[in-house]
């Protein structure tokens, strides 16, 4: 089985591309290959690559960017996969699509979860773009896989973490203030990666959640870490609004992975365990500042 894959030199579409290349035949175009914001590309790529599947991992996700650049957000996120579910419809392929948790408003009650089929509400630019993206996904290809994930980080690209990291190693400071008072679940993007194959493997279709189980601030995120990192640097609670982003954050951003569950596919742990593995294995590259190579 062959699948296209965009936005491969990404964070998560370099994942995939790992814990998928060893089961199917993997195409990787690169961005000046294959521009998904061009009509004319995407159908003649898709038409002579001919793939059994489009994995959509392309998009901008610099959240307070989308707020000022918006023209390009909404290029690549609504234009550029409404292009590849009309290309994949018109050759009867199918399309796995990744969406996000800022579809939604964050305003339920905590703890309580988002579930597949609440009603979207985004609160952000980025968030709306989202969302769209979803629906040209479903009003234009009949075979689909949405996947909305969140509070995504691994050894590759920018992400919260790696922030953290970096102002607690700076050491002009004594103390590092995070908020706590925005809640989610801490994902590892390769075992996104890990759960998407698995969707992929059993020929799946509808909208999935898929985060890591559990939740927690990103105060309790970032204390949780750099304790495991064994960097000793008081983390101290502090408010959204005293830290205020161009772009408006849900306060709950929690994920309930149910259609998982029901199909027996769930295979996302704890987020302090795969948190653990994590800092295991990259541990020692994250505190040198060093990635992981792709391919």
């Amino acid at each position: 089985m062959k699948i296209l894959l965009t936005g491969a030199t990404g964070r998560l579409g370099s994942e995939c591309k790992d814990v998928l290349k060893s089961h199917y035949k993997i195409i990787a175009p690169d961005k000046e290959e294959l521009d998904i914001t061009s009509w004319d590309k995407v159908i003649t790529s898709i038409h002579q690559l001919s793939p059994h599947i489009v994995l959509n991992c392309a998009a901008f996700t610099k959240v307070d960017e989308c707020e000022t650049e918006r023209k390009i957000s909404e290029r690549i996120n609504v234009e550029g996969t409404r292009n590849l579910a009309q290309g994949a419809a018109r050759y009867d392929k199918s399309i796995v699509h990744i969406s996000s948790d800022f579809v939604f408003n964050g305003r339920k009650r905590l703890p309580q979860p988002y579930f597949e089929d609440d009603p979207m509400d985004p609160l952000s630019f980025y968030g709306l773009t989202k969302m769209e993206s979803e629906m040209a996904v479903k009003q234009n290809v009949p075979k689909y896989v949405i996947i909305r994930a969140g509070w995504l980080y691994g050894i590759r690209g920018d992400n919260f973490l790696k922030k953290i990291l970096a102002l607690a190693l700076k050491g002009d400071q004594e103390s590092i203030y995070v908020v706590n008072d925005q809640f989610g679940s801490p994902t590892w993007l390769h075992r996104l990666a890990q759960q998407i194959k698995l969707l992929i493997d059993n020929g799946k279709e509808g909208v999935y959640h898929a985060t890591s189980e559990g939740y927690c601030s990103r105060y309790e995120w970032a204390k949780y870490f750099l304790e495991k990192m064994e960097i000793k640097i008081p983390v101290l609670p502090c408010a959204t609004k005293e830290y205020p982003t161009p772009a408006v954050r849900p306060v709950n951003s929690i994920l309930e992975n149910r259609q998982l569950k029901r199909e027996r596919l769930n295979i996302m742990p704890d987020w302090q365990d795969d948190l653990d593995i994590f800092i295991d294995t990259y541990g020692e590259k994250l505190l040198k500042g060093e990635e992981e190579a792709g391919d």
